[in-house]
């Protein structure tokens, strides 16, 4: 199970889970052309990501191989960990038909918070604390539109609307 604050690092950068898939199924290392062709992104959001993964302690350049121009990339011990979670949430989001740009900076946090039953908002901005109600309301609405959550009212004065994981939003969840 990764922390908290993991899956905020990991939900910082959209391509964050597919870079660290990628470098794990690759045996651990990956040369940047490798990485850019294999996952089809643009060459600056790849730098970005290596970049983020790098300054996370989850990503370094291989001090033994290539030449400055043509860089490798490995995954550290902390990485490796992640990699390996990387791997299931790629194969669960492959399945339910979302690609990276399903992914915004709280999706994943969101998706652990609802798991175990669902939860009003003024809650999930509590669990959720560094998050705006904003980036918060945005990443449900995301995550409707995807079928993996569900918004109930419950009958009641004032009316309450709960939030929780359909049958995909849980098999995301269960990845994470």
């Amino acid at each position: 199970m990764l922390s908290a604050d993991d899956m905020r690092k990991l939900g910082e950068r959209r391509w964050a889970v597919p870079v660290l898939a990628a470098l794990a199924a690759e045996g651990g290392g990956a040369r940047f052309v490798v990485l850019l062709n294999r996952l089809g992104c643009a060459r600056s959001a790849l730098v970005s990501t290596l970049d983020h993964l790098k300054r996370h302690g989850w990503v370094a350049h291989n001090p033994g191989h290539g030449h400055p121009l043509r860089p490798e990339y490995i995954l550290t011990e902390a990485g490796t960990a992640i990699a390996l979670r990387a791997q299931d949430i790629l194969g669960a989001s492959t399945e339910l038909g979302l690609g990276p740009d399903a992914f915004q900076r709280w999706t994943l946090p969101l998706a652990s918070a609802l798991r175990p039953a669902p939860l009003r908002f003024t809650q999930l901005k509590t669990g959720l604390a560094p998050a705006t109600p904003r980036a918060l309301s945005l990443t449900l609405k995301q995550m409707m539109a995807h079928e993996l959550v569900a918004r109930d009212i419950v009958e009641d004065f004032p009316p309450v609307p709960l939030y929780g994981l359909t049958d995909r939003g849980t098999q995301l969840a269960r990845a994470i």
